[in-house]
């Protein structure tokens, strides 16, 4: 049997009856970027939904623990940079106890029925999507919004998550019908591009003399 969810700033009680839109941004945030909040602005907009939720994973398993700044941290950091009524942001995996994205999906699902949920992710992760765990029952589980980034959308367009489910795409005029829709269903927004990547920023603070980095850190 699993864990009783606790109380998340921000998230409602599982089943509660709401009917909100709400969209899920996940990942490492390692760290939290302007990507991240520019992503979720659009989707609040264009998708017409009611909130975003940041998921912040406790270790993304494509990734390595190396260069992974511990949880609280990543947490502390998103809550900072989210300072939108309609953000939130939550280490819900920790209490689902999920690791790969599809088992945390289908979880939320369980536990909040009555949410019409959206997941976001970047033309990056459209791309890469085959590597992921049992990536394409994530299709069937929620309806998925794709935002463009810089020199991703060819390769993601052109991948084979795309091909799979081309049939299943939906106009970029129908952004804001999205969230309710029986997946599988999916759209790529072409948007302003935003530059912000975590692995850059990552770079340019190891590259900074000690003296500075531990200030940045603080």
């Amino acid at each position: 049997m699993s864990r009783p969810l606790p109380r998340h700033p921000g998230l409602p009680a599982p089943n509660d009856g709401r009917r909100a839109r709400i969209g899920l941004l996940g990942g490492s945030f390692n760290p939290a970027h302007d990507g991240h909040l520019h992503v979720s602005l659009l989707a609040l907009a264009r998708l017409r939904l009611d909130e975003i939720w940041w998921l912040v994973s406790p270790q993304n398993p494509l990734k390595s623990t190396a260069d992974m700044a511990p949880l609280a941290r990543r947490l502390a950091d998103a809550r900072r940079l989210a300072r939108h009524p309609r953000i939130r942001v939550s280490d819900v995996e920790t209490a689902l106890g999920t690791s790969y994205t599809v088992d945390t999906l289908a979880a939320l699902i369980r536990r909040w029925r009555h949410i019409h949920f959206v997941w976001l992710m970047g033309a990056d992760n459209l791309a890469q999507m085959p590597r992921w765990r049992r990536w394409s029952s994530i299709f069937h589980i929620m309806p998925i919004a794709i935002f463009d980034r810089p020199t991703y959308s060819f390769p993601a367009l052109a991948g084979p998550a795309a091909r799979r489910f081309a049939a299943r795409r939906i106009p970029a005029g129908s952004l804001g019908r999205l969230a309710g829709r029986k997946p599988p269903a999916w759209v790529f927004c072409h948007t302003r591009l935003h530059p912000a990547s975590a692995s850059r920023i990552r770079a340019e603070i190891a590259a900074m003399p000690a003296g500075r980095r531990s200030g940045e850190a603080d």
